[in-house]
């Protein structure tokens, strides 16, 4: 008996590497009829669904298998279909998706992606309910929370998520980069804090969500891909496809150590992907830096071009980036690689964490975070109903006036003196064509002026720095930059001795007319 058990051992050992059973390749998109995430006696395999590893797609047979081949490091992920929504992790996190390492991956400080028993991967899908809103669709966008400690996060907690919490009704949540502030380590804790609003998230990886010990840009995402899925996915709803692309290219040892550009992976990807996307639908592709963005760390114009040349096709496309901490619209034309019947429509959404959770902190010890432009940090929503047609808006963080205007006049002048100065109106969401116009005391309605200049409310905090004999605060406001979305408006001060009001009115395309006012007074001087 024992020298047939030893006869077996060497047996065994004599078998070469290559003869062992491959990895799994294959597995089942099925219909989670009871939810639990579990394939159970009953619950059908659905035909037609797309699993991908972010280069190869494959379509479910009609017994809802597909066969993606096993490409060790890769990360797996079913394309939501719409009319089904996916299970849920124990995290919170939508299950859409799983990473295959078989072998040990490289050593990184954050830990990377475990490795694990390569065994196929089912994906749950269950029908959607009918949802209140019929055809619209609602999704919150945030971008760079960047959170550098668990303070930090706190902020994060009470300033964005928690007055959420129970009230969004959004039908999922999305975001575009810089989830923390290199410290990888806080995932779990976000993520946490995130999951709290019961929707599934979508994060995209921004260039401070990098493995910076990585060697490669192969390798640098790979703690963010263990912690928060896939970085190129797709995400389908009724009315509404969902693309993510990292577009942080890491050049370890260089400098710059990154910029913007997009794989050869990701462009295999769309390549197989778009032509089956609905062209009724809106197409919204999210990324972490512009695709504006220019200089040394911008977007690869090359890349840019190739993109939209993938996109120009698509009747109904919106673009979403973050990376600047400012806020502002952009259409892109042939100057940018743009040949479509159209304007491609970026819209560079403002920072949850404004300027890197700065400056004074208000009565519940929060920071104000005012970024450079004078937007006030908070969060925007997508709202996107059937054909295509789409609606914006920002909202800062706790607001009790959420009309999307911010207000900057003198508050006294000298009755006579010559008209220099004026009333500021920061309009958040504001375009080069918004139309926005004032009054003063009832009066008739004038037309603002456009102006590119630091905000001056801004300004008045950079002095007040500037003049304090101590810190204010952990980190100073930022200095303020020429805004995009500023105008101004004469202050006349011809009228008779004492206060008055200033209506400002603002036609947004989106939100249409909202109204924000202000005051002034006029008092006599002698020289």
């Amino acid at each position: 008996m024992r020298a047939s058990l030893t006869a077996l051992l060497l047996a065994c050992l004599a078998v070469p590497v290559h003869a062992l059973p491959p990895p799994c390749s294959s597995g089942q998109v099925f219909e989670d009829r009871n939810g639990n995430g579990v394939r159970d006696p009953g619950e059908p395999g659905i035909p037609g669904i797309k699993v991908s590893d972010g280069v190869q797609i494959a379509v479910t047979d009609a017994r809802g298998e597909y066969n993606v081949s096993y490409e060790d490091g890769r990360t797996l992920f079913v394309i939501k279909p719409a009319g089904y929504d996916v299970s849920v992790r124990p995290d919170g996190m939508p299950a859409f998706w799983r990473n295959r390492q078989h072998h040990a991956g490289p050593p990184l400080k954050y830990g990377a992606i475990p490795q694990r028993r390569p065994d196929c991967t089912h994906f749950a899908l269950r029908k959607q309910q009918a949802k209140a809103g019929g055809d619209t669709f609602d999704a919150l966008l945030l971008a760079d929370s960047q959170t550098a400690s668990v303070q930090d996060v706190d902020y994060y907690w009470r300033d964005i998520v928690q007055p959420l919490v129970g009230k969004h009704g959004a039908s999922l949540g999305l975001t575009l980069g810089d989830i923390v502030n290199d410290d990888l380590a806080l995932y779990p804790e976000l993520l946490r804090t995130t999951m709290s609003l019961q929707v599934p998230w979508l994060f995209i990886p921004g260039n401070h969500d990098l493995d910076f010990d990585a060697t490669s840009d192969e390798e640098s995402l790979r703690t963010f891909r263990h912690r928060l899925g896939p970085d190129t996915f797709a995400w389908e709803e009724e009315a509404v496809t969902f693309i993510g692309l990292d577009d942080i290219i890491y050049q370890p040892g260089k400098s710059p150590s990154y910029f913007g550009g997009l794989r050869e992976d990701q462009f295999a990807f769309l390549q197989a992907y778009l032509p089956t996307v609905s062209k009724d639908r809106l197409l919204v592709i999210g990324v972490h830096i512009p695709f504006f963005e220019e200089g040394a760390r911008g977007f690869r114009a090359a890349d840019r071009e190739r993109l939209f040349a993938l996109l120009k096709e698509s009747p109904h496309v919106l673009l979403l980036s973050g990376h600047t901490h400012t806020q502002r619209h952009w259409y892109h034309d042939a100057a940018s690689g743009w040949h479509g019947t159209q304007p491609l429509h970026e819209y560079n959404v403002g920072a949850a964490c404004g300027a890197y959770w700065s400056g004074i902190k208000d009565a519940q010890g929060i920071p104000t975070s005012t970024m450079a432009d004078g937007t006030p940090n908070g969060y925007a929503r997508l709202r996107v109903q059937a054909g295509g047609d789409y609606a914006l808006s920002w909202h800062p963080a706790r607001a009790a006036d959420d009309r999307g205007i911010g207000l900057h006049a003198p508050k006294v002048l000298r009755k006579g003196a010559y008209p220099a100065w004026g009333v500021y109106a920061n309009v958040y969401m504001g375009e080069v064509d918004t139309r926005v116009e004032y009054r003063v005391d009832g009066g008739e309605w004038k037309a603002m002026k456009r102006v590119e200049q630091p905000d001056p409310s801004l300004l008045v905090e950079n002095m007040r720095d500037h003049l304090a004999d101590a810190l204010r605060g952990y980190d100073r406001s930022p200095e303020a930059e020429p805004s995009h979305h500023l105008w101004r408006g004469a202050l006349p001060t011809d009228l008779s001795e004492g206060e008055h009001r200033v209506d400002v009115r603002v036609f947004d395309r989106w939100r249409g007319e909202t109204t924000a006012h202000t005051t002034y007074r006029l008092q006599t001087a002698t020289p």
